[in-house]
């Protein structure tokens, strides 16, 4: 077994925490770069496994792509919108992100292709999406990878489908993509209430910067004009999911944490997280960049709060929250039960074993504070689960945690930059 000691800090930080550029932007923008027409180029792109899915995919589906990876810059051709797949398939490896944009670009392509991925992703849901495709004319083999897509037969006129939007963002963002290299475009109608909207802005932001049109009637239908993609050059924002590890940290250590790069201005939703921290007692600034400042010890607040439109802040704030006066709710968050593992029943299982009481609710979580016990948390193979439970060990001795390589999903260097607050 192989294992991460995490060792208090020996005093409050004051850092300055550097985190690589933004997974949900760089994949976005990975996809519009390889539909668009000539040669985009990405700086600052998030170098993970996640990522290397994404940029790999692309290339199986006929993208020219090559990767700096000293630089962080992925120069990409892209196929202008008519893909001609290298290979019979690809593989998005357990990037959930990559296999649903992927699946409705290769409804897009030349000739049939089988999207697949790792035994973990096997297990999500696809059912929106193929049954969205399917109304397009797009032939499909099933709801779970892998899946065999064939758009050879799609409609050439301009359709309306509808998509439900409350298991997954992604669903709803993938059509999205997809839409502006249809030749008549595309309608979508949402189904049901939709989850994490700020993913869908950017999603929508993204798209515009390659010189998409789209339009929206407060995210229940869309119109997408079928301009195709142009190639561009786009900087991809620092990650706002991997910077809530570090201002979560100065939130329970009474220490200050600035991130530079990240501010008001960001199309990223996860940005909430400093206001969430305000609410809690934190001394919050954000302009051009971030900066948390953690209330002296016992006075970091409990609070309630709906975290739909950002749920993957969840196991930090829940994290986070074992340090508050008195109980912290979650709410709008039961859809993250179908994430990479069930995101509500694995946190509370794992503060149990470390003698912190967290409760399953029907659409949240609540966390009771308290002192945990030394002992190993298993991540159950989850980027986040890894990263934010980390987090109690910069404050009580004793917490390991199992399989730390999983944090290279997103954020390969994150064991060295959580040394940044040292």
């Amino acid at each position: 077994m192989v294992t991460h000691l995490v060792q208090p800090l020996v005093r409050p930080p004051d850092a300055i925490a550097v985190v690589p550029g933004s997974k949900s932007h760089t994949n976005r923008a990975v996809i519009c770069a390889a539909l668009a027409e000539g040669t985009s180029r990405l700086h600052n792109v998030l170098v993970a496994d996640d990522t290397r899915a994404a940029l790999d995919a692309v290339g199986g589906l006929g993208a020219d792509v090559t990767l700096d990876e000293q630089t962080g810059v992925a120069t990409i051709e892209g196929t202008a919108g008519r893909p001609e797949p290298r290979t019979g398939s690809v593989h998005v490896n357990q990037s959930g992100t990559t296999g649903r944009f992927v699946v409705p670009m290769a409804a897009l392509a030349s000739s049939p292709v089988v999207v697949d991925g790792h035994p973990q992703l096997r297990g999500r849901p696809f059912g929106p999406l193929v049954a969205a495709l399917t109304d397009l004319g797009v032939e499909t083999d099933g709801e779970v990878l892998p899946i065999r897509v064939d758009g050879r037969g799609r409609s050439t006129g301009r359709r309306t489908v509808r998509c439900s939007g409350s298991i997954s963002s992604q669903f709803l963002s993938g059509l999205l993509l997809m839409g502006p290299c249809l030749a008549a475009g595309l309608d979508i109608e949402l189904e049901d209430r939709l989850v994490s909207v700020p993913y869908v802005e950017l999603t929508l932001s993204t798209m515009a910067a390659f010189g998409a049109r789209v339009e929206h009637d407060d995210h229940r239908r869309y119109r997408i004009e079928p301009t195709g993609y142009r190639a561009t050059d786009i900087a991809i924002e620092p990650d706002a999911s991997a910077a809530s590890y570090f201002l979560g940290a100065a939130a329970m250590t009474g220490g200050t944490v600035r991130v530079p790069g990240l501010g008001r201005d960001t199309v990223q939703g996860d940005i909430v997280f400093a206001d969430v921290l305000a609410d809690m007692g934190c001394d919050v600034s954000v302009d051009d960049d971030v900066r948390v400042t953690g209330p002296p010890p016992g006075e970091l607040r409990g609070i309630e709060v709906d975290l739909a439109d950002a749920s993957d802040l969840t196991q930090t704030l829940a994290v986070v929250a074992t340090m508050a006066d008195r109980p912290t709710t979650i709410d709008g968050i039961g859809f993250i039960r179908h994430k990479e593992i069930d995101r509500i029943a694995v946190p509370v299982a794992e503060l149990g074993r470390l003698g912190i009481r967290a409760d399953a609710l029907e659409d949240g979580i609540r966390i009771t504070p308290g002192r945990p016990a030394p002992g190993i948390v298993d991540p159950h193979d989850d980027h986040r689960m890894a990263m934010s439970f980390a987090l109690l060990g910069l404050v009580h001795p004793g917490i390991r945690i199992d399989d730390p390589g999983c944090v290279s999903k997103t954020f390969p260097t994150y064991w060295q930059s959580l040394d940044q607050l040292r």
